[in-house]
């Protein structure tokens, strides 16, 4: 299935149990408009709600994956302000089904609040970052609240205070990418990190997005004892019999799906 149209500047592709999300708009290194925004926000409800998709890659066009807000048409503001950044970034952050970020070339500011809002960061060695914000005279405030909860502090305070570049490798270091591969490597690395997916059972991997979302807020004892009881109902579950059962018989469970 494609959902796309000729001046869409995002596109939405769903095959073999994948939706991918490509931002479409390479004139301007696919800068956050309001417009790329809402177009954005509409296709990943549709592959939250398509109960055949598993899981989501996002990728984008050109040689930048995203430069940040697009200055010329800001988003969070007039008629369009239904659709922010900080409701993306929460929809992303939220969001019930993996998200695997693509990295088809360089982020800057805004840019890499959505890398950071994203499960699983694939990067080719030769992308580059920036905090740019200091240098024109604002501060990353909205994209850090996320980068905050994926980078360690002394790399987040170095970039984000000097505006300096980064390579991906760095960026792994710091906690923004998870793997970072030869460019010629990026689809099969990919690939196979989708192919892991379509093994997965949905209602286990909303429960375990679920907990990574709530666990780090929450006290010793209480994310104990709410984990507790989350595991013991998953356990009861018609999904982990089947899935105790496909393992014991050696077999692909029931929903595992095979890429064709």
């Amino acid at each position: 299935m494609t959902e796309t149209s000729s001046e869409a500047l995002v596109r939405l592709d769903v095959d073999d149990a994948i939706a991918t999300i490509t931002l479409d708009s390479p004139a301007n290194r696919n800068a956050l408009s309001r417009r790329l925004l809402v177009e954005l926000v509409a296709h990943l409800a549709t592959a939250r709600d398509d109960a055949s998709v598993r899981g989501v890659v996002l990728t984008a066009t050109g040689t930048t994956f995203c430069s940040g807000a697009d200055l010329s048409d800001p988003p969070g503001r007039g008629e369009a302000s239904s659709v922010s950044l900080p409701k993306i970034l929460t929809e992303m952050w939220r969001y019930p089904k993996p998200i695997v970020v693509r990295l088809n070339g360089h982020v800057r500011a805004g840019g890499i609040g959505l890398v950071a809002a994203a499960d699983i960061v694939v990067a080719p060695v030769s992308a580059t970052f920036a905090f740019t914000e200091v240098r024109i005279g604002v501060a990353p405030a909205v994209i850090a609240v996320v980068c905050a909860r994926r980078m360690d502090p002394r790399s987040l305070a170095r970039y984000t205070l000097t505006g300096e570049r980064f390579d991906a490798a760095a960026a792994a270091d710091a906690g923004l990418v998870t793997i970072v591969v030869d460019p010629d490597a990026l689809d099969s690395a990919v690939a196979d990190l989708c192919g892991s997916i379509r093994q997965t059972e949905p209602n286990a991997v909303r429960a375990t997005k679920d907990l990574l979302v709530r666990l780090p807020t929450m006290a010793l004892d209480d994310g104990l004892a709410w984990a507790d009881e989350l595991s013991q109902r998953l356990f009861r579950s018609p999904a982990a019999e089947e899935g105790i059962r496909a393992f014991r018989e050696k077999r692909q469970p029931s929903w595992a799906v095979a890429a064709r």
